[in-house]
């Protein structure tokens, strides 16, 4: 019988890719007034000159296991202390903002290493004003908030995440505990930091069920864990070689699911 749900935070309750695409789209519109730029095209530039910088930096192989992406560093100070790499962090996150989107202006042909920095730290203040919240979110967190415990499973920086949650503060009351991997100190797919979920909730890994949207981290992890997974696939993205117990394209759809399991 389950007991507990645990729910991944970005793209499963919260629209963090769209979030993400707006505060881009509100920071290019800026070089569209100053240069001319084409907005879509500077994203593009941004984006790959991102991927690149921050993929080679020593860190990285860190942010991959607890899970922060190269658009989450455009935006997050990482004031994380205790952890050696989150210190590293801290301090490069500033100097990549700004090589990051001065790489982009250049690659559409603009040299302006000072417009670069205006635009790096625009791009964090529109990426706050910019939360997104999928619609069936509330009222799927409402009917179950009454029949099972509720805890949230996130990969990243706990500063970052409680930022998300800060601008949405309207998801935190819903859950028993929050489990940030950044603050755990190993994040999904690693199966130790579901069996440390499961702890908190003082339950066996039959009596929970775990809803996200990626396959690689919430998926995998929890069939690791060997916990029932729900994959939530709102965009109709393509499967691969992880096998989801139960697929779902928004969150009402669980209840038959829960249901079948009582």
């Amino acid at each position: 019988m389950i007991k507990a749900i645990f729910f991944d935070l970005d793209d499963t309750l919260l629209w963090d890719q769209k979030s993400v695409k707006e505060a881009f789209h509100a920071t290019c519109k800026v070089a569209e007034e100053r240069y001319g730029l084409d907005p879509n095209a500077l994203e593009e530039a941004v984006r790959e000159a991102a991927r690149n910088i921050y993929s080679n930096y020593d860190f990285y192989s860190f942010t991959q296991m607890i899970g922060i992406n190269p658009f989450e560093g455009l935006w997050g100070n990482f004031p994380d202390e205790h952890l050696e790499d989150f210190k590293k962090m801290k301090e490069t996150v500033p100097g990549y903002r700004k090589d990051a989107w001065t790489a982009g202006l250049e690659a559409l042909g603009v040299k302006d290493a000072e417009f670069g920095y205006e635009l790096a730290e625009r791009f964090p203040e529109e990426r706050r004003k910019a939360p997104f919240v999928y619609e069936d979110t509330f009222n799927t967190l409402d009917l179950l908030k009454e029949q099972y415990q509720l805890l949230l499973l996130t990969n990243g920086s706990p500063d970052l995440q409680n930022t998300k949650l800060t601008i949405t503060p309207e998801i935190s009351p819903y859950f028993d505990h929050i489990v940030i991997s950044g603050a755990f100190g190993r994040g999904k797919p690693d199966p130790t930091i579901f069996e440390h979920a499961l702890s908190l909730l003082s339950i066996d890994k039959d009596e929970a069920i775990m809803v996200g949207d990626n396959l690689m981290t919430d998926i995998l992890g929890a069939n690791r864990a060997g916990i029932k997974s729900v994959w939530i696939n709102r965009h109709e993205k393509e499967r691969n070689e992880v096998i989801p117990t139960y697929e779902i394209k928004q969150l009402s759809e669980l209840f038959p699911i829960l249901e079948k399991l009582k």
